[in-house]
Formats: C-alpha cells, sequence, structure tokens
C-alpha cells in the first residue's frame, strides 16, 4: 500500500474499499526521499505525517483490516527491485527518471522478488485513474483519465514480461500497449 492512501481522495476510497479485509504481508510503499535544506525538510516533514507507516497503521485499524507482517522498506528498496529486474536497461532508467512506477508495478515487482510464484496475472489494470469501486477524484482534478504513471508501467511491465515469460494479463489493452500475452482461459 502506498503511502499516499492516507492523503489523496482517491487514496480515501481505496482505504474504505478495504474495510474488513486481511491479508498475510502487507508491504508499505513510502513517498521517496528527497534532499531538502533544514527549514524546508522540518516542515515537509510535518505535513508528511499523514503518509506515515504509523498513520496508515492507524487507518486500517480503524477499518477493521487486518494483516500479520507490516514491511515498511525505504523507498530506494523498491526503486532498485525495479531497476535491477530490468537488468538496469537504459530506456527503463531514462523513463524511470521522467516517472516512477506505479503501486501496481511495484507489487508485481516485490513478487517477481521473491521468486515463490510461477505466473503473475495482471488484471483489473488499465493505466488509467480508475477504480472499480468509485469514481476517482483525481480525473477531475487532472483533466484526464490517464494516469502519469502509465508510459512507465507500459515499459516495465513490457521489459519483465519479455524476460521472464510468466506474466500474463486479462485485460486487452495490456496486451496491446504492453505486449503481455493474454490469459487464455484452457
Amino acid at each position: 500500500m502506498t503511502a499516499i492512501l492516507t492523503h489523496k481522495d482517491s487514496g480515501q476510497q481505496s482505504l474504505q474499499a478495504l474495510s474488513g479485509l486481511e491479508t498475510i504481508t502487507l508491504y508499505f510503499l513510502p513517498r521517496p526521499d528527497k534532499q531538502r535544506g533544514f527549514l524546508k525538510g522540518a516542515i515537509h516533514y510535518l505535513k508528511s505525517l499523514e503518509m506515515s507507516s504509523f498513520y496508515l497503521k492507524y487507518r486500517l485499524w480503524l477499518l477493521n483490516y487486518k494483516y500479520k507482517v507490516f514491511l515498511n522498506q525505504r523507498y530506494e528498496y523498491y526503486d532498485r527491485l525495479v531497476k535491477e529486474l530490468c537488468d538496469y536497461n537504459e530506456k527503463i532508467l531514462t523513463q524511470i527518471q521522467r516517472k516512477r512506477p506505479s503501486t501496481g508495478i511495484i507489487t508485481l515487482v516485490i513478487g517477481l522478488a521473491r521468486q515463490q510464484y510461477h505466473r503473475f496475472i495482471i488484471s483489473g489494470f488499465s493505466f488509467e485513474l480508475t477504480h472499480p469501486y468509485a469514481i476517482n477524484p483525481e480525473i477531475e482534478e487532472s483533466g484526464t483519465i490517464v494516469s502519469k504513471h502509465a508510459d512507465t508501467d507500459v515499459t516495465v511491465i513490457g521489459y519483465l514480461s519479455k524476460k521472464f515469460g510468466n506474466i500474463y494479463t486479462t485485460e486487452p489493452i495490456v496486451h496491446e500497449r504492453a505486449g503481455i500475452p493474454l490469459l487464455r482461459e484452457d
């Protein structure tokens, strides 16, 4: 779960959709660290308390969302995983500098890195700001349904799909844009 769940209106919708659910391991994706001067750093720290792992745990507790293990790595850990799994490909590194991968792609990368699964299925993924449970308020704010992460996500999952050969999708748009094989009902 990303730190912005407790910060943005769309995150509030997502949290509500999680009410009463549970998982074994919850991975917390913090905001990336940025170099700031002392004063700017202190102001940022105070503003970002609502995006802390502590606050997310509190909000999940209020929603009766259960987990057994809460993993809180620095953002750089996830960033390095993406780059390593993509073999430090120059095209991907350049794209990641423009915009980081979405939480959905980070989730796929975590699964690939754990090497516990034989097949990965990308489902409910569209490169848009849509949610199946509510209208995402970020669409009206930004004036577009296209995710800012779309180009990076397409580049990363396309590369990972070719490299590993065990990533499939149920979504025609993901197949068309990233070249991921459609899951067949066999």
